[in-house]
């Protein structure tokens, strides 16, 4: 998907960051992105115009779903309108002129530090410094007074704020993707096959979600993702999340109708273009 010429997209960190990465990936370079503190700010920014997108992370290959995005999505009256998986691939950078032996202190945000821990293991002598962001961390290489020597992150990260490479992918597992969904406060017009996610609960009686699940089922309909999250309010009851493959204007469109008929609540939260890049198996 291309971008047109000031458009803007909100993403959570700094730029150079993997979300930063991602909305490049989705939106094309001319995109403008929008940094927010938190990912709570970066749906504030979409909601208000500030930004005409915004760019969140609900999954990495590791280390599962992110669960404070998935009650997001269902909390805020916004649309996805598109996804994209960005491979997580973590270099050391410093300043320009440092070499490795003179590394001691490696910032970065603590998601990243754990996945370099063969990377520190090799190196004994270097310490681990937690830091707010990726991306931050290596702009901050060159703030007066920098505490780091060095820090992972990015290689636009490094590109962006000026810092030299000096070890690439040096994360522990190579097949570390992260799944980004783009929103916007209109919805995108479905166009044959999709992805679709929906959100919906479900009355409390047996069987209710075999119900459910079977409306797909029966039509031969890809799930691709099914995540469970708690109900603030109502112990033990939960909203269920699915990413079904199909047209939503033909069988998957009848699947939903019906799905909706069993449900308690129920929304389509968006249908986008499915990401079949290399993050697939």
């Amino acid at each position: 998907m291309g971008a047109p010429d000031g458009l803007t997209a909100a993403i959570q960190g700094e730029q150079g960051s993997f979300s930063h990465e991602a909305a490049l990936q989705a939106l094309g370079a001319k995109v403008r992105v929008v940094p927010q503190p938190t990912f709570s700010a970066l749906f504030a920014a979409v909601r208000s115009g500030e930004a005409a997108r915004g760019v969140v992370p609900v999954e990495n290959s590791l280390f599962g779903s992110i669960h404070e995005n998935y009650d997001r999505l269902k909390s805020n009256p916004l649309h996805i309108v598109a996804e994209t998986k960005v491979r997580v691939r973590l270099c050391l950078a410093a300043r320009p002129g440092t070499k490795l032996a003179a590394v001691v202190r490696v910032a970065s945000h603590p998601v990243a530090l754990g996945q370099c821990q063969k990377f520190f293991a090799a190196h004994p002598r270097l310490q681990a410094i937690p830091a707010y962001d990726t991306a931050g961390s290596v702009r901050d290489l060159f703030a007066e007074g920098a505490t780091a020597d060095a820090a992972i992150g990015s290689a636009l990260a490094a590109r962006l704020y000026g810092a030299e490479i000096l070890r690439e992918a040096i994360e522990d597992h190579a097949e570390n993707y992260t799944r980004f969904l783009v929103v916007s406060p209109e919805a995108a017009p479905p166009k044959g096959t999709s992805k679709t996610s929906l959100v919906f609960t479900l009355r409390n009686v047996p069987g209710a979600l075999y119900g459910a699940m079977g409306v797909f089922a029966k039509r031969g309909l890809d799930l691709s993702k099914i995540e469970s999250r708690p109900i603030p309010g109502r112990p033990w009851q939960y909203s269920f999340y699915l990413d079904v493959l199909g047209d939503p204007q033909g069988t998957l469109g009848e699947a939903l109708d019906e799905c909706r008929a069993l449900a308690e609540e129920f929304r389509v939260l968006g249908s986008y273009p499915p990401d079949l890049g290399d993050a697939v198996p």
